[in-house]
């Protein structure tokens, strides 16, 4: 991975690169002062049923419960604190830390982001769903969406193989068991626990314990934990789970190349950040497992991702066929996909850069965090949002800075 990015490297002048680098760490350390502030608390984008004082109100109807969620996630003013929303800790945001700080601890070599990352790795210890086959967590809210319903705590795979994928750079950067045995026991809940819609000799891991809808970024990312552990302790059921989920997707793949975000016909768009999971899963597996016509899949899609879904100056649209609006996730997965491609494209950690720039002049504020949303030039929704926004963009940040480096 050192000789593939002082060879992505090679696309910047020669003076260039410094400046980049000077650029990302002084954007890293904003956020990070911003965050330690902060305590590390903050709303999530998905938080609107914790509103206490007008919870009650929806009167547990599916209807009323996605339009108060939504009302609050899309209104361009933060509404949380005079709908009794608190500021929380969050699962998600604590793994894309954990991260990022392994991240910055591989970079400098300074003992303080190894001493921030095994905290982080320890509250998710302590703070994880109980009651399960395996260790797993949930959202700190209730969620509905258009077509599930799950409770506060209830695991998501996404969550849980996010998570699982810290878990696993932490074996690598700690080099200490306990931490491989995490991700493992993360694996046995996504086998036992979470069920998986059938299709031929294919499967569609489930979102959740109690869902159906076949979703493809969480499949696949339920797939690329299993793959990735899977080379470290050779368990074939983790294996055989993880290729028959891959080639559901693989199989579902467009005739353009793209992925729908799911395959009910109410979950048929598709958006920028939710494609580049999907890449970085089908990524994880063939480092993990091998398949050429899986790689020549994977290639085909990021080629239609990078073509489709970013501008000259390195706005990231938010869906196929439109911009609006700037969504700092699309910010955040792209610069991290971007990285995570060098070796496979030399042009990757230019582009990379380019909409670091882009959201650093457009989405970080003077005090350091990042804005959720832009709407338009002059509607900017300046919610702090915790795991969506500040979490994921020191990861992205922290990693972009770590290959700019040279550091593997």
């Amino acid at each position: 991975m050192i000789a593939s990015a002082k060879s992505a490297s090679m696309t910047f002048a020669d003076n260039e690169l410094p400046s980049q680098k000077v650029e990302v760490y002084k954007s890293v350390h904003r956020l990070f002062c911003w965050l330690e502030k902060e305590d590390y608390k903050g709303y999530d984008t998905f938080d609107g049923l914790n509103a206490r004082f007008v919870r009650p109100f929806t009167f547990n109807n599916k209807f009323l419960r996605i339009a108060l969620q939504q009302g609050v996630r899309r209104f361009p003013v933060n509404l949380r604190p005079l709908l009794g929303v608190k500021k929380n800790h969050s699962t998600k945001a604590m793994g894309f830390f954990a991260k990022a700080f392994m991240r910055l601890g591989r970079t400098t070599g300074e003992l303080m982001w190894s001493e921030k990352a095994g905290f982080a790795l320890h509250w998710l210890i302590e703070n994880e769903s109980r009651g399960y086959s395996g260790v797993c967590w949930g959202n700190h809210f209730d969620y509905q969406s258009r077509s599930s319903y799950s409770l506060k705590g209830e695991p998501s795979v996404v969550w849980t193989s996010l998570i699982g994928h810290a878990f696993l750079d932490a074996y690598d950067f700690f080099h200490q068991d306990r931490y491989l045995k995490v991700a493992v026991s993360a694996c046995e809940h996504i086998v036992r626990d979470l069920g998986a819609y059938r299709d031929g000799d294919t499967i569609c891991i489930g979102y959740f314990p109690t869902s159906t809808h076949r979703v493809h970024n969480a499949n696949t990312l339920g797939a690329s934990l299993l793959a990735r552990t899977y080379s470290h302790v050779h368990n074939d059921t983790f294996r055989e789970h993880a290729l028959k989920a891959i080639h559901y997707t693989a199989k579902y793949q467009r005739g353009d190349d793209s992925w729908y975000y799911g395959e009910e016909a109410n979950l048929h768009w598709v958006d920028n950040f939710h494609t580049a999971y999907v890449l970085d899963s089908f990524k994880y597996y063939v480092e993990s497992v091998g398949g050429p016509k899986i790689e020549a899949q994977m290639m085909a899609g990021y080629w239609y991702w990078k073509r489709t879904f970013f501008q000259e100056d390195g706005t990231p649209n938010y869906y196929n066929h439109k911009t609006l609006p700037l969504d700092i996730q699309c910010s955040s997965q792209a610069i991290d996909t971007l990285v995570f491609f060098r070796d496979r494209d030399p042009d990757a950690l230019r582009l990379a850069c380019k909409i670091a720039r882009w959201t650093v002049q457009h989405m970080q504020d003077r005090s350091g965090y990042f804005y959720y949303r832009r709407y338009s030039r002059y509607i900017v929704n300046k919610t702090p949002t915790l795991h969506w926004g500040q979490a994921t963009m020191l990861c992205a940040l922290a990693g972009l800075y770590q290959a700019l480096s040279g550091k593997s």
